[in-house]
């Protein structure tokens, strides 16, 4: 009991306090399963990606394209009327291939009138782009940054009572749009991802905390231009972010948990930008597909170096992340983990392993694998229907992990200590003993007492009638020979017939019957044994080396009565024996078979537990010690 409780405790303490890190890392892998196999199919997709892939570089040129050339795929974007316009690229600097900006860059200075007229005139890239994101409507990204101090623009966040989110994602400032650029887009938010412990990028922000306020995710302000809403609205109770007619819960992370889609899935939302850029005979075919719809401008291009670890791929596209982000926003099935299931998971972790810590203990091992097993089996059953019904997250594999740690180690306990009781025992009892006996006090330990207990139990004594002269007269080695076979043969019948050999005493033999376990009619079982070692011993006798060393008879004294059985001694010398009046009398009685020239004496209350018309009457005697007389039997004929 004690080796169990204390793997409970350390477990449950290491489990509780987030030491072990793997368990968190175990816990998202099983998530990532359950998205992929419990996510219901998700409808048409309402976000089209325009991809700036690899084919589209080599035909426009490597990244970073000049603003023209990307106010170009906006303006045609803007043409298909979609419903917004998101770019998942940080444009914070200004377009280095201007030719405004090239003239500054090969050192002519605006303050030569000339070359002053000549910047002014020339095209400007990023008020090109400006111009055309007013047209989109269009959202930008920043990426937090601890050290520009720069904070980005954005509309307000209203909130309905105090926001808990003690591990928002926190930055001292921002990178943001150039200014140009930001004058024409209609929303700013975060385009930065941040990955797990294990590297897999699994959330997207809804909300950030950067320069002291707080901004929005990219897919959350996406989304608030998409429904033309005024404004984001946080209630604290509970938590959650309205977004128009959307409303996502909020975790302590202020964190989505992503519904992934499939590669497929990529392929069919996906339009390579050269496409768009292209017209011809499909312009009027990519139009359709882009009008009223989500667009997202980025690359999944390598090279462009975009590229994160997903459950999905280790080379996805962060535009695709993002895509997954909107998807699983207007989706409406939000998975989130409220505060309080850390909590439930402690105490499940906690009942559970108690569980398994008492069927450990208490059952047999079969039975208790069986149980922990069905109950572990129904925390799976009720987290994922937790998560099919109300999309919680709540740890599927940890808590039954934890009790099957404990389980295992109070039952390799248990199984220690029964091994060790079973060796301790078979030691004690199985020279002494029938096997099935010591087999059932080795499978029922419960029915053995050991402590000390009164008992009805059947005493009988043997004794080798002249054995001291035999041995003044014969070789000391012949004799111990002659003894060995006779105890022999006198133990096994006692064993034979129930019986336990409680010790040896020179050529006597003291066994107990009914003891340590029940035998019914167990004074028949002593009497019935006491024939067969007459039977034995007298076919021994005639042996040739008992002949020569002329062994005597044996006699026998059989009582029954109340005794205190136990174990007898001190430190490491202990004996199990029975004390008590009942073996006095047995000892004496096989003494009385002297003065009657018989093998069998029984005692009155050992003959009355027998059948009358198997024994006879042999006189009424009073022994040393007994206050009355006492009828005397033994076996008839």
């Amino acid at each position: 009991m004690l080796f169990g409780g204390a793997w409970l405790a350390a477990v449950m303490l290491l489990w509780s306090s987030g030491a072990i890190n793997l368990r968190e890392e175990f816990r998202e892998l099983i998530f990532d399963q359950v998205f992929h196999f419990l996510t219901p199919p998700q409808p048409p997709s309402q976000v089209v990606i325009v991809d700036i892939d690899r084919e589209s570089l080599a035909r426009y040129g490597p990244w970073p394209w000049h603003r023209t050339l990307l106010a170009e795929l906006v303006r045609r974007i803007a043409q298909a009327k979609p419903a917004v316009v998101g770019l998942d690229v940080l444009l914070s600097d200004k377009d280095r291939f201007s030719a405004a900006e090239f003239l500054r860059t090969i050192g002519l200075q605006a303050d030569n009138d000339i070359i002053d007229e000549l910047v002014r005139t020339l095209p400007d890239g990023d008020e090109a782009l400006a111009a055309e994101l007013r047209d989109a409507p269009a959202v930008l990204g920043f990426v937090l940054d601890p050290t520009t101090g720069a904070a980005p623009p954005g509309a307000p966040i209203l909130a309905r009572g105090p926001i808990h989110a003690p591990d928002i994602w926190r930055a001292a400032s921002a990178v943001i749009p150039l200014p140009t650029i930001a004058a024409g887009a209609r929303g700013f938010g975060a385009i930065a991802l941040a990955a797990d412990a294990d590297g897999v990028v699994r959330r997207a922000p809804l909300l950030v905390v950067t320069a002291g306020q707080v901004r929005p995710g990219f897919a959350a302000e996406v989304l608030r231009v998409r429904f033309d809403a005024s404004s984001f609205i946080v209630d604290a109770a509970p938590p959650r972010l309205r977004i128009g007619a959307l409303a996502a819960p909020l975790d302590a992370d202020a964190a989505l948990r992503i519904a992934p889609t499939s590669i497929s899935a990529w392929t069919d939302r996906t339009i390579p930008a050269w496409k768009v850029l292209a017209g011809g005979e499909s312009q009027d075919e990519t139009a359709a597909r882009l009008a009223g719809r989500i667009v997202l401008i980025g690359s999944g291009a390598p090279e462009v170096g975009g590229l994160r670890t997903t459950p999905v791929s280790a080379t996805t596209p962060s535009i695709q992340i993002q895509a997954d982000a909107i998807e699983t926003l207007l989706s409406g099935r939000v998975a989130h983990r409220p505060q309080w299931v850390w909590q439930a998971e402690v105490l499940a972790a906690a009942v559970l392993c108690l569980a398994a810590l008492a069927l450990a203990l208490f059952c047999r091992p079969v039975m208790a694998t069986i149980g922990v097993g069905l109950l572990c089996l129904a925390w799976v059953g009720a987290t994922l229907g937790a998560f099919s019904w109300q999309r919680l997250l709540i740890d599927i594999g940890g808590p039954p992990t934890i009790a099957m740690i404990v389980f295992a180690a109070s039952a390799l306990g248990s199984y220690t200590r029964n091994e060790r009781r079973e060796r301790a025992l078979r030691r004690r009892f199985e020279q002494h003993l029938a096997p099935d006996v010591v087999k059932r006090l080795v499978d029922m330990p419960g029915e053995l007492r050991l402590d000390g207990e009164s008992r009805l139990v059947t005493a009988m004594f043997t004794d080798i009638e002249g054995f001291t002269g035999l041995t003044e007269r014969n070789d000391p080695n012949e004799v111990l020979v002659l003894l060995n076979g006779y105890l022999a043969a006198v133990t096994d019948i006692v064993i034979a017939h129930g019986g336990m050999v409680d010790k040896l005493m020179g050529d006597g033999v003291f066994a107990l019957f009914n003891v340590p376990l029940d035998l019914p009619d167990h004074a028949k079982h002593a009497v019935a044994a006491a024939q067969a070692i007459v039977a034995a011993t007298e076919k021994y006798r005639n042996t040739a080396p008992a002949v020569k060393l002329g062994l005597g008879r044996t006699r026998i004294g059989i009582e029954s009565g109340m005794a205190i059985v136990g174990d007898v001694g001190g430190g490491n010398k202990l004996e199990f024996t029975a004390l008590g009046n009942v073996v006095n009398m047995a000892s004496r009685l096989q003494t009385l078979n002297k003065e009657f020239d018989t093998a069998i004496c029984i005692g009155p209350s050992a003959a009355a537990a027998c059948d009358g018309d198997k024994l006879r009457r042999i006189a009424a005697v009073r022994l040393r010690g007994s206050s009355a007389d006492i009828e005397v039997f033994t076996v008839a004929g």
